[in-house]
């Protein structure tokens, strides 16, 4: 028996999951996805490129690219890093500065402005990264306990590769899930930032961390201003990553802080006639950030990330007993996290967010749709490296097996996730043709109605 509301009670409207987004924040993600794509393709062909050279007759020289020390003076400063180190460390603070960006812009003018919108995001972002780390030390418990340091590898969802893949199999996909799983990732950066900095800081140095803030400051002073000069801003970014890396906390999170403290809204000031005008940084709706995302993304998604995955995808096969590999628990346990951990998280927390709240699918999307992005997530890739190298060190045993793993699991996903999701963009391209077909909404196609009128 359906209970009825009172006349008296006015009526709350429910929360539609995956809703449609204003035309500003779809034209933002279709750049992000567009850019997002390319850099999916180098990050792919980085990893390929690293396997190929790992594992073949000259995976000597790449052992001793990644180990070359090009600056040996810089002990004074913890900078006697090798390439490897310099790409981890280095070219990922700038990856993280434009998440820092995109997180900003979430905040202020996106998805999580809004509480009731950024309830969804962030819970099956939670579930999403709780789950996978239940899994593994499950695992890795029954057998052992050996490597609960890496609890966290599994946690993460590689943006890059997971928009990439959503991009190439879907042409019809309601838009909605295209905002979701940008969303969706741009949180789980924020929790595996989080747990980067928290659980992964070894030998922590407050001093150089405290004198981090002086750089940081100033970097704020200037684009808070609207000043974008880059030979002030590179500089101070520098200072900052250079203190917070001799802190001993991961130098990526001073990406994250300098991006943090760039404007989103675009300063406005008085014209001649009156009408507002914005700061002259280019940015047509975001002010400095969108300005300085439209500079740095290239950056970040066409080299950076690339160059990383070059350096931190060789895992080196020759020689490996393959089915011990295979049946390691760490192995075991990353694999599974990613793919069972990772779906049944995002899919589950939705459901029941939606089941126990007032909170529903929009009309355009089915619960299928949902699943093929929870699997989608479980691509993880860059922030799962790095946090395997975080746990395990870098160029040991145990990190080739977290790096054969992590590539294992994200194939897997992605997979699955494509059988999915292309099946449903045959769905809507269907639906779309038929609606192509009917202009004139009559519930007759065109073509037969112009026959009949003929």
């Amino acid at each position: 028996m359906t209970s009825r509301t009172p006349a008296s009670e006015p009526r709350r409207p429910k929360v539609r999951l995956f809703s449609r987004s204003t035309w500003p924040e779809a034209r933002h993600l279709a750049d992000v996805l567009r850019t997002e794509t390319v850099g999916g393709a180098l990050l792919l062909l980085g990893a390929v490129i690293a396997l190929i050279w790992a594992n073949s007759p000259w995976s000597d020289s790449y052992l001793r690219l990644g180990r070359w020390v090009p600056w040996p003076g810089g002990a004074p400063w913890h900078l006697d890093l090798d390439v490897s180190t310099w790409t981890a460390d280095g070219l990922l603070a700038v990856f993280f500065f434009v998440v820092g960006l995109e997180l900003k812009r979430e905040f202020v003018v996106g998805e999580l402005r809004d509480p009731r919108r950024a309830a969804l995001p962030v819970v099956a972002a939670l579930g999403g990264m709780l789950l996978p780390a239940l899994i593994y030390v499950a695992v890795v418990l029954s057998a052992g306990g050996a490597g609960l340091r890496g609890w966290a590898i599994p946690t993460a969802t590689d943006i890059a590769f997971a928009l990439a893949v959503l991009a190439v199999v879907s042409s019809h996909l309601p838009q909605g899930l295209r905002a979701f799983l940008l969303t969706l990732a741009v949180v789980d950066d924020l929790f595996a930032i989080t747990i980067i900095a928290v659980f992964y800081t070894a030998d922590f140095h407050p001093v150089p961390l405290l004198a981090a803030l002086a750089p940081i400051a100033l970097f704020a002073l200037l684009v808070q201003r609207g000043r974008s000069w880059w030979w002030a801003l590179i500089p101070l970014a520098i200072a900052a990553w250079a203190l917070v890396h001799a802190s001993g906390v991961h130098a990526t999170v001073a990406g994250v802080l300098l991006g943090f403290t760039v404007p989103v809204l675009a300063r406005r000031r008085a014209t001649g006639d009156g009408q507002p005008a914005t700061n002259g940084t280019g940015a047509d709706d975001g002010g400095l950030a969108a300005h300085l995302e439209h500079r740095w993304r290239p950056v970040s998604a066409g080299f950076a990330v690339p160059i990383f995955a070059l350096f931190a995808a060789g895992v080196t096969l020759r020689g490996t007993d393959l089915g011990a590999l295979l049946t390691d628990p760490v192995v075991i346990a990353i694999v599974a996290a990613l793919v069972l951990g990772k779906s049944i998280g995002i899919f589950g927390s939705t459901y029941l967010l939606a089941r126990f709240t007032r909170a529903e699918l929009d009309e355009d999307i089915t619960w299928s749709d949902l699943l093929g992005i929870a699997l989608l997530a479980g691509v993880g890739f860059t922030v799962s490296l790095l946090i395997g190298d975080l746990a395990f060190g870098a160029g040991s045993t145990a990190d080739d097996r977290v790096k054969a793993a992590v590539l294992l699991g994200s194939v897997i996903s992605a997979g699955l996730a494509a059988t999915v999701l292309v099946r449903r963009n045959a769905a809507y391209r269907r639906v779309a043709e038929r609606e192509r077909l009917d202009l004139d909404g009559d519930g007759v196609p065109d073509v037969y109605q112009r026959k009949a009128d003929g």
